[in-house]
C-alpha cells in the first residue's frame, strides 16, 4: 500500500471490521496512519454534507455540511474512523460552535498536522444559519488549497 509496510496498520481497530456507532463524540476512537510522502505539501479534503447533532436546549436535530482540509505532517486521519467520529453527534446535544471547534481540535491533536481549517455551513436554527470557521494558521505556501466552494444558505432566494 502506497510503500508503506503492512505493519504500519497493525494497530487499527475499524477498518475492514464489523463496528458499532460510537455512542458519542468522546467514546469515538479517531485512529492515524502514517502519512504516505511526508516529503510533499499536499492538501487532504473530508466532506461531510449530511452532518448532524443536537441542540443541547431543545434536544432538536441540526444539519450542517462540514468541510475538513489539512495539510498532513507525519500522519493521516483513517478515514473509516473519521466517519464513526462523526457520525457520533448525532446523539451529542452542543452549539454549531461547539461541534465545529470540537472536530477540529480533536483532529490537531491527533494529527499534529502542517495546517488545518474547518468549515461549518450549518442550516438555519430559529430562521437564521449559522456558520462556522476556524484555522489553524496561515495556509503553507505553495501548497494548492482549494476553495471551500459551499453556497451560503439562501432560502428560496
Amino acid at each position: 500500500m502506497s510503500g508503506v509496510p503492512d505493519h504500519e496498520y497493525s494497530g487499527l481497530t475499524q477498518l475492514g471490521q464489523p463496528t458499532r456507532l460510537p455512542s458519542s463524540p468522546e467514546e469515538a476512537v479517531l485512529e492515524r496512519v502514517p502519512a504516505p510522502h511526508k516529503d510533499l505539501r499536499y492538501c487532504v479534503r473530508f466532506t461531510a454534507p449530511e452532518f448532524t447533532s443536537l441542540c443541547p436546549l431543545t434536544g432538536q436535530p441540526d444539519f450542517a455540511h462540514l468541510v475538513i482540509d489539512y495539510v498532513p505532517r507525519n500522519w493521516i486521519v483513517e478515514s473509516k474512523s473519521l466517519k464513526q467520529y462523526l457520525a457520533a453527534f448525532r446523539n451529542h446535544g452542543a452549539f454549531h460552535e461547539a461541534c465545529t471547534l470540537d472536530i477540529a481540535q480533536r483532529l490537531v491533536g491527533l494529527l499534529d498536522p502542517v495546517w488545518l481549517r474547518i468549515g461549518g455551513y450549518w442550516y438555519p436554527r430559529g430562521g437564521i444559519p449559522i456558520d462556522v470557521f476556524w484555522q489553524s494558521g496561515d495556509p503553507p505556501a505553495g501548497t494548492w488549497i482549494p476553495n471551500q466552494d459551499v453556497q451560503p444558505y439562501r432560502g428560496r432566494g
